[in-house]
């Protein structure tokens, strides 16, 4: 098989493989669709940061299940979605359905190969069967990303007729946004690009603020709004100074984007103005994942959000170089392993 292996910084090689045995409780899956995202494109530029190399990248992928090891019941030729999340099941936060926050946690395309790759094998609890819902594989891929907003939503406690501001309409930010919207949320969305924010509309944004033009802060005044959580997302230092800024006491913020650098807690502040800071990473899959699906589901075309599918050959120039130059096109970049020339997604 053919898979795309990171040896170091920008050392990605497109190489052949044979293909693995799925052993008790693992499948082996035919991928036939993989998203690329910004980690995949930080290990690429400056890792190993989580990864274990050489790896063959990609956590965020479908396919259909092609060979099951013992104690495994999928069937085979299921249409599958991979959480690429990888927990003990013994542990205390796995015991609580916490398994993202296993203690022996591990990424598939991180710290075991992923799904860059013509096949690959993974445990077989990070596997749910869609096969039911009928989704097309291109919209599939972008199972895990969702699952990522599905979870963030739910660790702040967001719910119905509460505003909600997003900064940050990237990979994650996006679906962020139509996450929150889905829950009866009123959401403010914020960005850079014209583009994306008109995107952020049609993911059901309410109302949306080109950053620059004025502060959060403003508009949520100037249109007699409060904001009952923050979600900053670009991981930016001035977008958590944005958020604190327009955080009116009582408000939840959830640092979504992993800041880079360190920034100033005050404390006595916060502690006066009763916030509450919620962390959030990955997600949990058997609370999550399937909620990721069903959004997908309800949303006829995802065309806007990833209309173009490359081959395997293209994961350096086409996704991870464009992304660790800010400069993707798409806001989600798939990829198709068994494709021998770009073409266009299919989401119907």
């Amino acid at each position: 098989m053919r898979a795309a292996v990171l040896y170091g910084p920008g050392d990605l090689r497109i190489e052949s493989r044979p293909v693995p045995t799925p052993g008790p409780g693992e499948a082996l899956v035919r991928v036939s669709g993989c998203g690329v995202c910004g980690s995949d494109a930080t290990e690429y530029s400056r890792g190993p940061v989580l990864t274990h190399l050489p790896v063959v990248l990609g956590h965020e992928f479908t396919g259909t299940v092609e060979a099951v090891g013992d104690g495994v019941d999928l069937p085979l030729g299921a249409q599958v979605v991979c959480g690429a999340g990888i927990s003990c099941g013994e542990c205390k936060p796995c015991r609580a359905g916490r398994t993202n926050l296993c203690r022996r946690y591990r990424t598939a395309g991180l710290q075991i190969d992923g799904g860059l790759a013509e096949f690959v094998r993974v445990p077989a609890a990070t596997l749910l069967d869609v096969t039911a819902w009928g989704l097309a594989s291109d919209t599939l891929a972008l199972a895990q990303p969702m699952a990522i907003a599905v979870h963030a939503v739910a660790r702040s406690g967001l719910s119905a007729g509460q505003d909600a501001v997003v900064l940050g309409i990237g990979g994650i930010g996006a679906f962020l946004t139509y996450a929150a919207a889905s829950v009866g949320a009123r959401v403010l969305a914020v960005d850079r690009s014209e583009a994306r924010l008109a995107l952020a509309r049609d993911l059901g944004a309410e109302r949306t603020l080109l950053a620059g033009e004025q502060s959060v802060a403003a508009e949520l005044a100037a249109s007699g709004r409060e904001a009952d959580v923050l979600f900053e997302v670009s991981g930016s230092r001035a977008g958590w100074d944005e958020v604190v800024a327009a955080a009116l006491p009582g408000a939840v913020l959830v640092p979504v984007g992993i800041q880079r650098e360190d920034v100033p807690v005050p404390l006595g502040s916060w502690t006066l103005r009763e916030y509450t800071i919620v962390g959030t990473v990955a997600h949990a899959i058997a609370a999550d994942l399937p909620r990721a699906v069903e959004l997908l589901a309800g949303r006829p075309d995802w065309t806007d959000v990833a209309d173009e599918v490359l081959p395997l050959d293209e994961v350096a120039g086409g996704a991870l170089e464009p992304l660790t130059r800010g400069g993707s096109r798409q806001i989600k970049t798939i990829i198709d392993p068994t494709a021998s020339r770009r073409r266009v997604a299919r989401h119907s």
